[in-house]
């Protein structure tokens, strides 16, 4: 399949960033990037995908994004063994917990997981961050 989805959900536009830096990353590896936002996707448009990526900060206490992003992630969880999922994110504080605890959600499901605490950064993404998530791209292209 030629085309790798990277579908996230951004509150002050740096995850959006970070998912265009992905979608670079793609397209360097040949491959066609469909960065989306999660509003305007269902997670059954991911069903048939080997491979594709996700996005979201930390919120709160290191969570997830709880009304549009973590019914998402749910459904996703269900259909996930097998699957090859980058996932990438941004927070203003903490220690990447939020990141640790997704990673276990989609490897428990089944999931090989690319990206994680080795695709997040501090708000905006600074140059080696988007170095990162450029790479993380370009290894979801080669898969």
């Amino acid at each position: 399949m030629d085309e790798i989805m990277v579908v996230y959900w951004t509150g002050t536009g740096n995850t959006q960033t970070m998912a265009e830096y992905v979608g670079e990353g793609i397209r360097e590896g040949g491959k066609t990037p469909k960065v989306v936002p999660v509003e305007e996707i269902s997670a059954s448009d991911l069903k048939d995908a080997p491979v594709f990526a996700l996005g979201c900060p930390s919120m709160g206490v290191e969570t997830l994004e709880e009304s549009v992003m973590e019914p998402f992630v749910e459904e996703v969880t269900a259909f996930a063994s097998g699957k090859k999922i980058g996932l990438f994110g941004s927070y203003g504080w903490g220690d990447g917990e939020w990141m640790r605890n997704w990673v276990d959600q989609m490897t428990e499901a089944g999931a090989e997981v690319y990206g994680g605490e080795d695709a997040i950064c501090q708000e905006a993404p600074d140059e080696d961050a988007q170095d990162e998530l450029k790479e993380l791209g370009k290894e979801l292209a080669a898969l």
